[in-house]
């Protein structure tokens, strides 16, 4: 029985496969790209869950929340627009969130889309109840938690801040320092938080807890007392 296919067409599959898998090989050749891959598709680093009603201040709102816990992996960003699309959040939702931090552009990110669809940022847990208690939000979560459109202080909840650092080899550490600064300070100055922040950044890098006051006197924190 005679093949369907010519020999040209399959040369020609042949060789967009042949395409397909060099540039894979290109693309996870890179440094970070397995990290990324695996973050993205097979790993993620962090987990999330819908929350149906969040219960503040021990009154149950109108309100749906997506929880978000654990560190943020380089492919972070893409996975949370997901979840964030999958759970159908309107503005004005919350996004809870418990973690040690991760990485610094992707935060930034993920605080760019909390802020263009409206969303409220908490620190916390949430049991199968929607009951709120308190968690941690340090290093670079703390962009994430300042992209909030408005910021729930939870009472016992921790913002831990401190300097950032490049984990890359570059010729001049001083100026990435700098560099990295500056990006941090224009996040923070866009999303209404006083520079203050970036200071008590600077100040340390092993992680400071804000004091209650201080992170509202920053305007980090804009709605002290949990009532959305």
């Amino acid at each position: 029985m005679r093949s369907q296919w010519p020999l040209g067409s399959i040369l020609i599959f042949v060789l967009l496969l042949a395409g397909i898998a060099i540039q894979a090989y290109r693309d996870l050749s890179r440094p970070d790209a397995w990290d990324y891959w695996k973050d993205q598709y097979v790993s993620p680093s962090l987990t999330s869950s819908v929350v149906a009603k969040l219960n503040l201040d021990g009154a149950a709102r109108d309100r749906r929340a997506l929880f978000i816990k654990g560190e943020i992996g380089p492919g972070a960003a893409r996975w949370f627009r997901e979840k964030l699309d999958e759970a159908q959040l309107a503005a004005g939702d919350v996004i809870l969130m418990s973690s040690p931090g991760g990485d610094l552009n992707q935060a930034a990110i993920i605080g760019e889309i909390i802020r263009s669809r409206g969303l409220i940022t908490a620190v916390g847990t949430a049991d199968a109840a929607g009951r709120v208690k308190p968690s941690y939000c340090a290093s670079a979560c703390v962009l994430v938690y300042a992209g909030g459109k408005s910021r729930i202080g939870v009472l016992g909840s921790g913002l831990g801040v401190h300097r950032f650092t490049t984990t890359k080899q570059v010729d001049d550490p001083l100026a990435e320092a700098q560099k990295i600064s500056g990006a941090v300070l224009g996040y923070m100055t866009k999303m209404g938080v006083s520079s203050s922040v970036v200071q008590a950044m600077s100040e340390t890098k092993d992680i400071r807890w804000l004091a209650p006051k201080e992170a509202l006197a920053m305007n980090l924190v804009t709605d002290p007392l949990g009532k959305p």
